[in-house]
Order: structure tokens, then sequence, then C-alpha cells
């Protein structure tokens, strides 16, 4: 039997960026709110049939507020983890684990791309 050759990405060497299609607004406290255009057929006639809104609002958590900002395509995720542990210090633990599953999150809802 042959072996497939799985190829797992080593997220913590990748470089993300927000998504240029996403706008966002940041408020006073820094808390970072994502709008999401609904697009396409099937998005247009629900918001014509069912009143569903043109634009959805994502509201980031506290962690995700503070990196939404540096997602610039400067940093790979071990620097953006140095920037958490720093501001979060003990309450980020387990760091790293923590941002590789956030940021395939937030890749498998296109708010992100890798650089």
């Amino acid at each position: 039997m042959k072996k497939k050759n799985v190829i797992s990405k080593n997220y913590l060497e990748q470089i993300p960026l927000r998504n240029p299609d996403i706008d966002w607004t940041s408020d006073e406290e820094g808390a970072v709110t994502l709008h999401i255009k609904n697009k396409g057929v099937m998005n247009k006639i629900a918001q014509k049939l069912f009143k569903k809104p043109e634009v959805s609002h994502v509201y980031m958590e506290e962690i995700g507020s503070f990196l939404w900002p540096h997602l610039n395509g400067d940093k790979d995720i071990v620097a953006l983890g140095e920037l958490v542990k720093e501001h979060f210090g003990e309450k980020a633990e387990p760091l790293y684990e923590r941002l590789a599953k956030y940021f395939q999150i937030l890749e498998s809802y296109n708010f992100i791309v890798w650089k």
C-alpha cells in the first residue's frame, strides 16, 4: 500500500494578512468589528425573501481585537504570539496552540489570507 504524502502547514511560520475584501472598524476601547458583505445569488435571494442583511457584523473577542490591527503581513504567528504574551501574559496560555487554532478558524471563514 502506498503512503500518502500529507503536508501539514506549520502555522507558526505563516504570515497572516487581513482579507482586503473585508471592511472593519475599531471602537474607542479597541474592540474590532468585521463587516462582511453577503454577496452571491443565494444571499441576494435571502435578502429579498427573508429580509436578511446585506452586511453581517462579526464582533472580535479581546485577543482577536488585539491581533487584528497587527495582521498587516509584517509578522508571522510567532512574532504575533510574542505581542500577545507581552500584552495578556498568562491569560493567553497555552499561547501557540490557541493561536494556531485561531488562525485556522479565521482562514476557514476567509477573514485572512496568507502572505
